[in-house]
């Protein structure tokens, strides 16, 4: 019999990739954010500062709800959610946007699905159909392709901390779903959260500024913004869409989050971006169709 929602109206892999896709457009807003807090931040401090602050947010929520300390066995893949998605990730991109644009590193994100869905395999022991893996490195080649297509970057180091970002990423997005599906998938971040909280909140103090007056309105909210959407509530909605409709299935959602972090980089940020984009983005869509259709 089909598994089916609390309110019976929708299976378990379709709410799977309703939250993945709401995950996904929220993690959109990412890299324009921290583009914008890293002009104003130092970028650590600032991986630190959003940690801190969506940790204590985890711990509120924890408390709030009288959740259980996890297992013992749990605690090890906590510790990989938090050093690939809570400090590896945040603290790479924000040192890459110094060198790069956050249009340009965007771009790298098509590699993300490609990654998490091999994570998924390798940990979480998920076996996609041979024709799901020519869609999944289809959708990853049209995404690189239109970055090589703009042209190589000039800051060969952004590139590779972009491309080390998407590996621990990956790696701490295939263990989270992994978890989620004992421990739950909010809870999951907050207690990664929390593991982070005894290197994040003492970094945030030591690397402050000694002050704050020059700090905008725009990166004042660009770093609510990481440390409440991308740290927390993103992360709320895609480890439950993961681990309800497969890590590399619904993985590859993340193929149309660079289109939408290009939009928004586009108008916010006033960066430049193709009308080629439209026609890469419809072939994406078809990519992602199509994996889901034959993940498993």
């Amino acid at each position: 019999m089909e598994r089916t929602s609390p309110l019976g109206t929708l299976d378990i892999r379709t709410q799977g990739w309703i939250n993945g896709f709401i995950g996904v457009v929220i993690f959109s807003g990412s890299l324009p954010a921290t583009r914008l807090a890293v002009m104003e931040f130092d970028p650590v401090f600032l991986t630190m500062l959003r940690a801190t602050l969506a940790a204590v947010l985890g711990v509120c929520l924890l408390w709030l709800f009288k959740e259980k300390r996890p297992a013992r066995q749990q605690w090890a893949p906590l510790v990989i959610v938090a050093l690939g998605v809570v400090i590896g990730f945040p603290l790479l991109t924000a040192l890459a946007l110094q060198y790069v644009t956050s249009a340009h590193s965007i771009v790298f994100i098509g590699l993300l699905p490609l990654a998490t869905a091999v994570f998924g395999v390798l940990r979480g022991g998920e076996r996609p159909r041979p024709v799901f893996w020519l869609f999944s490195i289809l959708g990853s080649l049209l995404v690189m392709g239109y970055a090589f297509a703009q042209g190589l970057s000039a800051a060969p180091v952004g590139d590779l901390l972009m491309l080390l970002a998407v590996l621990v990423c990956g790696l701490g997005y295939a263990e989270g779903a992994k978890l989620s599906r004992s421990l739950g998938g909010w809870q999951v971040i907050c207690w990664a959260l929390v593991v982070s909280l005894p290197v994040a909140a003492p970094l945030s103090l030591l690397l402050a500024p000694s002050t704050f007056s020059g700090i905008s309105l725009p990166a004042w909210l660009s770093l609510g913004y990481v440390a409440l959407f991308s740290m927390l509530i993103g992360f709320v909605f895609w480890y439950r869409g993961l681990a309800q409709g497969g890590i590399a299935a619904v993985g590859q959602l993340q193929l149309l989050q660079p289109f939408f972090g290009l939009a928004l980089a586009a108008g916010l940020l006033h960066e430049q971006v193709s009308l080629g984009m439209l026609l890469v983005t419809v072939a994406v869509i078809g990519c992602v169709a199509g994996a889901k259709k034959f993940a498993r």
